[in-house]
């Protein structure tokens, strides 16, 4: 068996910090009445359950109360850098003609973090010499960006940064996954019972997942950066190797007391603390026993 990845670098700045965030995401987004949100609320208008002092004013009672696509979202540390950064520490409830250019920044900055902390989790596998050194650059290239104040975020073409980046990162999963598995990149797995898979080494970059039956399965060392896991059960599934894993696919997911997870990760406060369901057996390996099922 291969060794371990190396557990990320968890810098303090690709981590939210609300306390010094000035509830950018409670704001700036646009929320649609849906099973991810209560209410309709337009991009850049305060939720009504945004307090003045820049809290959540229901946040542990968040699912309960129909808003559970505020608590898988990450910012990745994006809001306290346009805060605190980028805006000095100047609130824009102090100053409100401020905020149309702190939601430009953000909208920029959030995606730019995020491609930090990937940068940070390739480099963290140790890839060959060539490719480090080409991560490095990206990586130092990319924190360059976010450095910049508000005009100079203004200009930057954020899709073309992440064309040039995401190569990259697609190479150092190959590698790290090598000799790879099954190839799911981008598949649609909505609802699919995937028990009986093997999913060891398999390439899930951007497939969706969405309530699929992951139960007992075993991600070792499979690629699941931009997998869409809302609703995915993964009971008993060790991820404890999984490459490019971050919270919020976890918080959006389903698992138990049993799930596997990697040193860095928290398990989320939602999950069941044993496996309640019976296990439904699936028809024959590899083969999904129904589709579409949502649960």
């Amino acid at each position: 068996m291969s060794p371990s990845p190396a557990p990320p670098p968890q810098s303090a700045r690709l981590r939210a910090d609300c306390g010094r965030c000035f509830g950018l995401c409670c704001v700036v987004p646009a929320f649609a009445a849906s099973t991810d949100f209560a209410i309709d609320k337009p991009a850049g208008q305060p939720c009504p359950n945004l307090g003045t002092d820049h809290s959540c004013g229901i946040h542990t009672e968040l699912r309960q109360r129909g808003f559970p696509g505020c608590t898988v979202f990450d910012c990745f540390g994006a809001g306290q850098q346009v805060a605190q950064v980028t805006f000095g520490g100047r609130d824009w409830r102090d100053a409100p003609e401020t905020l149309p250019a702190m939601a430009e920044a953000f909208a920029v900055l959030r995606p730019l973090h995020e491609l930090l902390w990937y940068l940070d989790a390739a480099v963290a596998l140790h890839p060959p010499a060539d490719l480090r050194d080409e991560l490095e650059h990206a990586r130092a290239e990319t924190a360059v960006l976010t450095a910049g104040d508000v005009a100079q975020l203004r200009a930057v073409d954020v899709a073309a940064h992440r064309a040039r980046v995401n190569p990259l990162l697609s190479r150092a999963g190959d590698v790290a996954r090598s000799p790879g598995g099954v190839d799911h990149r981008g598949a649609q797995l909505l609802g699919v019972d995937l028990r009986r898979a093997d999913l060891r080494r398999a390439n899930l970059r951007g497939a969706l997942l969405i309530g699929a039956d992951l139960r007992d399965v075993d991600l070792g060392l499979a690629d699941v950066t931009g997998a869409d896991l809302r609703g995915a059960d993964l009971r008993g599934a060790d991820l404890r190797r999984t490459l490019f894993l971050h919270q919020a696919q976890l918080d959006a997911a389903r698992g138990d007391a049993r799930t596997g997870l990697p040193a860095t990760l928290t398990r989320p406060t939602h999950w069941t603390a044993l496996a309640l369901t019976p296990v439904r057996q699936p028809s024959r390996a590899g083969v999904p026993a129904r589709r579409g099922r949502r649960r």
